[in-house]
């Protein structure tokens, strides 16, 4: 039987995660996931792509403040705007806006990151509407509300990178929401089509396309590949490119979700011609960055 193993939502997009036993499924996804962003003063959104200590950054929202830590770096506590001055933002086809936060929040992630930056959260008329088989809404992702794999796919991804004399990697170097055990067979969330978790419905809206930020480790924000980026493109290449792991999902119907949940898949799909060994040779960085970072 399928079940939820562990549920985690990120607050501001590309920093560190957390792992909670319940939440609401929104039509965004998890409460308060990928709500902020940091961006350059000309609107360039920041992420771990070219920015890896923001792996390190655990931020935290309680009630109506967001509190900002970092090994190293002075603790911040600011309040959360829900709105005010607006930036202009740009991100997979969308084009919409985000509140400024507090400059203090701006002068932390400028002084973190060695370069000029602001934090915005999201504008309270934010509407925001994702494709895909299964159309959706999301806040600040880079796809869509939902990013869900199953422990059996990891467990298959860390044999082949042992068998290849390499380190298994972590669940959280895939960032998901939502990770589900009790599935025999590895990639399964990929041919699931409509299922039901806790109270919520959720719809297949496409697979996961990896960038390199699997290869970051997310304590240390060090960039620790070539793995598992290189063990994938083995056996999981996308035929639009890249390699894949994981599903992005739509919210069909909001509702409560908890670790121990049933995972009821009520439709399936045929398997994705990305399970099939990949033979041309795969470059780990020229992956299309379309994870939800």
């Amino acid at each position: 039987m399928a079940r939820i193993a562990r549920l985690t939502y990120y607050p501001v997009k590309s920093c560190a995660g957390i792992d909670v036993p319940a939440a609401e499924v929104t039509r965004t996804g998890l409460p308060n996931d990928r709500v902020f962003q940091v961006i350059t003063p000309d609107s360039e959104i920041l992420t771990q792509r070219p920015h890896p200590v923001l792996a390190t950054v655990r931020p935290r929202v309680l009630g109506d403040r967001l509190a900002l830590s970092a090994p190293g770096r002075e603790d911040l506590v600011v309040g959360i705007r829900r709105d005010g001055p607006r930036r202009p933002v740009s991100m997979a086809g969308w084009d919409g806006e985000g509140v400024r936060q507090d400059p203090r929040a701006d002068e932390w992630f400028s002084d973190l990151l060695g370069r000029a930056a602001e934090l915005i959260g999201l504008t309270p008329d934010h509407h925001r509407v994702t494709g895909g088989e299964t159309p959706g809404a999301a806040a600040f992702p880079d796809g869509h509300a939902l990013l869900v794999a199953s422990e059996s796919s990891l467990d298959t991804l860390n044999e082949r990178i042992a068998a290849g004399q390499g380190e298994p990697v972590p669940m959280d170097r895939f960032r998901p929401n939502i990770v589900i055990a009790g599935w025999a067979e590895p990639h399964r969330e990929d041919d699931a089509r409509e299922l039901t978790v806790g109270t919520a419905r959720i719809g297949y809206a496409e697979q996961c396309v990896r960038c390199q930020v699997p290869m970051i480790d997310q304590e240390t924000g060090a960039r620790a590949g070539p793995e598992p980026i290189r063990t994938l493109a083995t056996y999981r290449r996308s035929p639009q490119g890249g390699v894949v792991f994981g599903m992005k999902a739509a919210v069909l119907r909001p509702g409560q979700v908890a670790v121990g949940d049933e995972v009821i898949v009520h439709s399936w799909a045929g398997p994705s011609p990305s399970t099939a060994a990949a033979e041309p040779p795969f470059t780990a960085t020229a992956s299309r960055p379309a994870e939800s970072v």
